[in-house]
């Protein structure tokens, strides 16, 4: 009798174990480009990541634009030349997030593209709303999440979203400082839960705001991506691809420092990589 209930509890464990492992493999890519032109070899590379089949279509989503069509407009003119597929123009608004059509639509797409522009006003329209868990459960479902600039920045958990606090206003940012409690955050999608990427990085040379978001989060990937440039996100692996470079900034936490009365960062220990087209590292 106890090595029936033995090898009933091996084969629940493995049925299980089984289940778990099909999970993460049914888990999607993130295809994160820094902005800027998108070549047609990015695009190539986007597709080869996305693995679209002949009936698989592609979801865009301009709400970081105020001019939404436009931004779609040229998103399918960089994809066209490489992808035969349906591009779908879903342009949700406050009013359309409970829209099931569109929902349905979201959810079963197998590559969906956010565009550039204002990464708050995006989320402001999507954060936790169905379209919210539709893009969430595309991906669980082994759908590429594609982003470019703003649609970059909002991978995060923790997304830039380009102001910072200037006494007891936030504003646009200069980040003309090394500053603690400068950058701006807020709630970005939430695929990546510790790391941080900020986009345009080496054409607008944001180090000053990617140093400042490292003080305020140490334990994480701080990645600046530059233009016409990707990281290719598998899991916790990391692949460089395109033209441009990728900066990586890490902290040992046992060599931090800050100084809380002035505000001015001290920061000891920091690892900085710049990588290129085919290098690799693992998130932490």
């Amino acid at each position: 009798m106890k090595y029936k209930i033995d090898l009933l509890t091996a084969l629940l464990l493995l049925l299980t174990t089984t289940a778990f492992t099909q999970k993460i493999a049914s888990r999607g890519k993130l295809f994160i480009i820094g902005g800027g032109a998108r070549t047609t070899g990015l695009m190539k590379t986007l597709m080869t990541t996305a693995q679209l089949k002949k009936e698989d279509y592609v979801v865009v989503l301009p709400m970081a634009s105020e001019a939404g069509d436009t931004a779609y407009y040229y998103i399918k003119e960089d994809l066209r030349p490489v992808c035969s597929n349906t591009i779908a123009n879903l342009n949700f608004t406050k009013e359309t997030v409970n829209d099931k059509l569109w929902l349905d639509s979201v959810h079963k797409a197998k590559l969906i593209f956010i565009t550039g522009g204002d990464q708050s006003r995006f989320m402001d329209i999507i954060l936790h709303t169905p379209v919210h868990d539709a893009i969430l459960g595309a991906f669980a479902k082994g759908a590429t999440i594609a982003g470019s600039s703003a649609g970059a920045a909002m991978m995060s958990k923790e997304m830039i979203t380009g102001n910072e606090y200037s006494g007891d206003s936030v504003k646009p940012g200069s980040f003309r400082k090394l500053q603690y409690d400068l950058v701006e955050t807020k709630e970005g999608l939430g695929f990546l839960k510790t790391a941080v990427i900020d986009q345009h990085f080496i054409a607008r040379s944001r180090y000053n705001r990617l140093l400042s978001v490292l003080a305020a989060f140490p334990g994480f990937d701080c990645i600046g991506i530059d233009e016409s440039t990707a990281i290719i996100v598998n899991g916790k692996k990391i692949t460089v691809t395109g033209e441009g470079q990728v900066v990586r900034l890490t902290l040992n936490t046992t060599g931090k420092m800050t100084a809380k009365k002035t505000g001015l960062i001290k920061l000891r220990k920091v690892q900085l990589n710049i990588l290129t087209a085919g290098d690799e590292f693992l998130l932490k």
